[in-house]
């Protein structure tokens, strides 16, 4: 039925209703949404809906609602062919955060399928598909059909958002980004949930980050968002858990696409960063769990430490990136990947220990060098960033290197040293360093 010959929702009592402070139904959620599709509910008037929601929150009861009409309106993928539990990870975001890369491998080397749909950098924090097209000829626009092929022959494949997947939630998501109304709990819940959900997945186990480089800066309004997530989800008919994780220090010691990238491919050789190692084992000892693979943390860490060992996680990451279009020589040769050639190092100005990396700094000025984006159009620059030297604790010398930048464009180094160099703070005294985790919420 078109919009002409439909009976017209009442959209604007709608918004009113929400307004005021009532709850929707189910139905009318739905026809919302389906009517902002096909262009009967206009742009400005979701935006005032959107700030509705913005003030007056929502029920759980309709937050899953919102959820599964943005995810009814496009494509569920179909995943019945692939016979292994499908479980997916996903992140709010971060500074340094390359988790996925090595984590997606891991899991599906010891049995779980992971059909993850990954994102792109904006503003100060990475995004996956970014850090993945630093390889060579690696795609990121598959197909829905060689999404599912992929998934039935390998177990694992991470792509961008197609059109076909939960359109509805693009659309929104557009309208709130200029519209002041990005930091909504019930708008982010249905908004990662629906995609989450079109993808076809058993599971979901959730990064919330907290701190200062995280969107969440509270630990408050982090658990706020993990239990709205988990509990919405569980609702809707999927497994969720989340883990809350510090995100007030870079993790590892790279920002930036292909120096991340390379610092992920470390991990599957057994290296790299402890921070980085703790957040994947936790993370895909998560996962494991909630594929019904492993009783406990312990074991399922066991199982995590022998693919890297035994090298099958570096083998499925070889043939995903190869089915995937890339170089997948990265994987044994990380040094494969191209760095800008403008590099310049930060050094400390004084003797102590290193009591602050601000990762929110060091996410801008990782993004000043060319390596993130302020417009969804925007191109990156995949060699820039920034190699951390130090780590939270380190004690240091005057005149010891703490980091160095790297960008193709010689004049972005200038501002972007500035930034870095602020963004540490030398102590006296060595600072105590935690645990990235913080909780891990299931219900």
């Amino acid at each position: 039925m078109s919009p002409k010959t439909r009976q017209r929702l009442p959209v604007a009592e709608l918004i009113a209703k929400k307004r005021d402070g009532g709850a929707l139904t189910e139905d009318e959620l739905t026809k919302l949404i389906e009517g902002f599709m096909d262009g009967s509910v206009t742009d400005y008037q979701m935006s005032a809906f959107a700030m509705a929601v913005f003030f007056r929150g929502m029920s759980f009861e309709e937050t899953v609602a919102m959820t599964l009409a943005m995810r009814d309106s496009g494509k569920v993928i179909d995943l019945s062919g692939v016979s292994a539990p499908k479980v997916d990870k996903h992140s709010t975001g971060g500074v340094g955060d390359k988790v996925s890369i090595c984590l997606v491998p891991m899991v599906a080397a010891c049995g779980v399928a992971v059909p993850m749909m990954c994102g792109r950098g904006l503003g100060h924090t990475g995004g996956t598909l970014d850090k993945l097209e630093a390889i060579p000829g690696f795609r990121i626009d598959l197909s829905v059909a060689e999404f599912r092929a992929q998934m039935r022959k390998l177990g694992c494949a991470l792509i961008g958002q197609t059109e076909a997947l939960a359109p509805a939630d693009k659309r929104l998501y557009a309208l709130r980004d200029v519209t002041g109304t990005v930091e909504s709990v019930p708008l982010i819940t249905s908004s990662i949930l629906s995609k989450k959900l079109a993808e076809g997945i058993d599971a979901l186990v959730l990064d919330v980050k907290v701190g200062r480089g995280a969107f969440m800066k509270t630990e408050a309004d982090a658990k706020e968002l993990a239990s709205s997530l988990v509990r919405v989800g569980r609702l809707a008919g999927i497994g969720v858990s989340a883990l809350l994780t510090d995100m007030s220090a870079p993790i590892g010691f790279t920002v930036g696409n292909a120096l991340e990238t390379a610092e992920a491919l470390e991990l599957l050789q057994g290296e790299g960063p402890e921070d980085l190692r703790e957040l994947t084992y936790a993370l895909g000892a998560e996962m494991l769990r909630a594929a019904g693979i492993a009783k406990s943390k312990g074991a399922a860490e066991r199982m995590l430490t022998s693919v890297v060992k035994d090298g099958s996680a570096a083998r499925k990451m070889e043939a995903f990136v190869h089915a995937q279009g890339g170089d997948a020589r990265v994987v044994q040769e990380p040094d494969r990947l191209k760095l800008a050639r403008h590099r310049v190092t930060v050094t400390a100005a004084a003797e102590g220990f290193v009591g602050e990396i601000d990762a929110l700094e060091v996410g801008y000025a990782s993004m000043g060098l060319g390596a993130g984006r302020t417009r969804a159009e925007d191109a990156v620059d995949p060699g820039a960033g920034i190699r951390l030297h130090v780590r939270l604790g380190d004690r240091v010398q005057i005149g010891q290197a703490l980091a160095t930048l790297y960008s193709s464009t010689k004049a972005l180094l200038g501002p972007a040293t500035e930034r870095t160099a602020a963004s540490f703070a030398i102590l006296k005294r060595r600072p105590n360093t935690p645990s990235r985790i913080i909780e891990t919420i299931r219900r």
